[in-house]
């Protein structure tokens, strides 16, 4: 962690911002593992969804998923190989007006290739291509507020290998009808790349693209359930010196439970631009980040996009080409004394639990209990009975002196109901597994 913090110093050096009065012609680029924005400064996605072409009456959710911090829009289109139809050239200039009224980045993709080869009457990439084409004419001039996603999640698992080819194929043609934006282009196996079809021929599909712009961009699902897979992919792209983002993640999905808190938290260490799915009107509500399109229902899930430590409010910054951001998403603090008590300080307890163990590592869980009275805020301490030594971890912070732990909350983590228990942080180690008697300290 200490030389990804170098690394991350290092890059504030190099790219150092420019005013956004400064704006540069043309529009995203690649550098090494960094999207860099038409003023030369580096851009790193946090975003949702928005599945226009089956939900065109919820216009409104452009502006609230903006206002909810977001600086990133990632919209469904349809080419009109799938019973959804087709999003016409005018509908999408209105999507990318309106993605820069609300100064978020656009990336535009088309849905009805997911999972060809296995699902039916599913678009070819080439097909995919073709669309994007008859569109020329509405994005040329957009690459700096647009990225084109060619083909949402384009081959399923069935013969996975022909990914490279057909990707290849379309880069090459989409850069021969003079496409010059970003190119983003998703993993075989329905995105999540499990065969590692994408991550091992990565730099085949690069090197086909003369511009040296194209964006890689997995799915993370229930094949990312443990930190450690997480990590991994992180890894391999960072060694190849090649830029991906997570182009969709949730925190549970098809009944297993996504690492969702180890993308977040890696992806900021490491400058990686993330997308959640979606912001509303799933057949399975679970996926939903508000019900009903309606920005005053969100969802658990929703909270962990938006709200927590590493989501969205408290990590994304818009793109230098919209200028200085009027809207701060943070309010000043006030400093009147409330006329009623606040919460007082009580008694706790706590523990912590193994909630993944991929045998060289394993991901622990720490539950905090409000035993006497609501908790403002806690300090948890514990010692390792044997050589077990965390990694990361997240929603605290944490410090070590051999065997010896100490945790404390972050603020918006702290607080406690009385009688109530909250699991409040999570860490990944090394060495064995453990759950020693822990010492929590009401602050």
């Amino acid at each position: 962690m200490a030389a990804l913090t170098a690394l991350t110093v290092a890059l504030a050096g190099i790219w150092a911002l420019l005013p956004a009065s400064a704006q540069a012609e043309g529009g995203f680029t690649i550098d090494g593992t960094q999207l860099i924005d038409a003023n030369g400064n580096p851009f790193i996605m946090r975003g949702s969804t928005h599945a226009d072409v089956w939900y065109q009456g919820e216009w409104a959710s452009f502006e609230e998923i903006s206002d909810l911090g977001a600086n990133t829009i990632r919209v469904v289109l349809g080419s009109g190989e799938r019973a959804w139809g087709v999003t016409s050239a005018q509908r999408v200039a209105d999507i990318v007006a309106e993605c820069k009224e609300q100064r978020v980045i656009c990336v535009l993709e088309v849905h009805d290739t997911t999972g060809y080869g296995e699902q039916a009457g599913a678009a070819s990439l080439d097909q995919a291509v073709d669309y994007w084409e008859g569109l020329y004419s509405v994005l040329e001039g957009e690459e700096a507020y647009v990225l084109i996603n060619i083909g949402n999640e384009p081959i399923g698992n069935t013969d996975p290998a022909q990914w490279t080819q057909a990707t290849v194929d379309a880069v090459e043609r989409m850069r021969s009808i003079g496409f010059e934006h970003t190119l983003v282009v998703d993993a075989p196996n329905w995105g999540q790349d499990w065969t590692n079809t994408m991550r091992a021929n990565a730099p085949t599909v690069a090197a086909a693209d003369p511009l040296g712009n194209t964006l890689f961009s997995v799915h993370m699902y229930q094949v990312y359930s443990s930190p450690q897979t997480v990590i991994d992919y992180f890894d391999a792209f960072e060694a190849m010196d090649l830029p991906l983002i997570v182009g969709e993640y949730a925190d549970t999905h098809q009944g297993s439970t996504v690492a969702w808190e180890t993308i977040q938290s890696e992806a900021q260490a490491r400058g990686i631009g993330w997308i959640g799915w979606s912001y509303s009107g799933n057949s399975d509500p679970i996926l939903d980040q508000v019900l009903s399109f309606d920005p005053n229902q969100m969802t658990t899930y929703g909270e962990r996009i938006f709200e927590s430590a590493n989501g969205i409010q408290a990590t994304a910054e818009r793109a230098s080409v919209f200028g200085d951001d009027p809207d701060p998403t943070t309010e000043e603090p006030t400093t009147d004394e409330p006329t009623t008590g606040g919460p007082t300080e009580g008694d706790c307890s706590a523990s912590v639990s193994v909630a993944n163990n991929w045998g060289s590592g394993w991901q622990g869980n720490v539950t905090v209990t409000a035993t006497d009275g609501a908790l403002d805020g806690w300090k948890l301490t514990w010692t390792w009975a044997g050589s077990t030594t965390i990694t990361s971890s997240w929603n605290t912070t944490l410090t070590t002196s051999g065997a010896n732990v100490t945790a404390q909350d972050v603020g918006w983590n702290g607080t406690v109901a009385s009688g109530q228990s909250r699991e409040v942080f999570g860490f990944i180690a090394s060495g064995p597994t453990g759950t020693p008697a822990v010492t929590c300290e009401a602050i």
